[in-house]
């Protein structure tokens, strides 16, 4: 069984951090997104972008990792939100209630 393909690119600027994901985020490869998302809140970011425009799975890991960092954002009053969502991610996000808090 091959392992899914999964790619995050940064792009850094003066106000904000943007990820751009693209791939499947399940078990396995939502290790390597926690991993950035928790190396930019370690480092002071105050705006992180995660752009899901090519991702084509989400999984409940993904959905794990992706509620943890808005929360840990949310209490270091910064902030965590979700740009260009792919289909599969929007109805993901509307079947587990957190579009409005993911996609302002």
């Amino acid at each position: 069984m091959a392992i899914d393909e999964f790619v995050i690119t940064l792009e850094e600027s003066e106000d904000s951090l943007r990820l751009t994901a693209k791939g499947h985020v399940n078990a396995i490869n939502s290790t390597a997104l926690q991993y950035e998302l928790e190396e930019a809140i370690g480092k002071g970011q105050s705006n992180i972008v995660l752009n899901m425009t090519q991702v084509d799975f989400l999984s409940s890991s993904g959905i794990r990792v992706i509620l943890k960092t808005y929360k840990s954002m949310d209490k270091a009053g910064g902030q965590f939100r979700i740009e260009r969502p792919s289909e599969v991610v929007k109805n993901v996000l509307g079947m587990t209630a957190l579009e409005g808090m993911l996609l302002r």
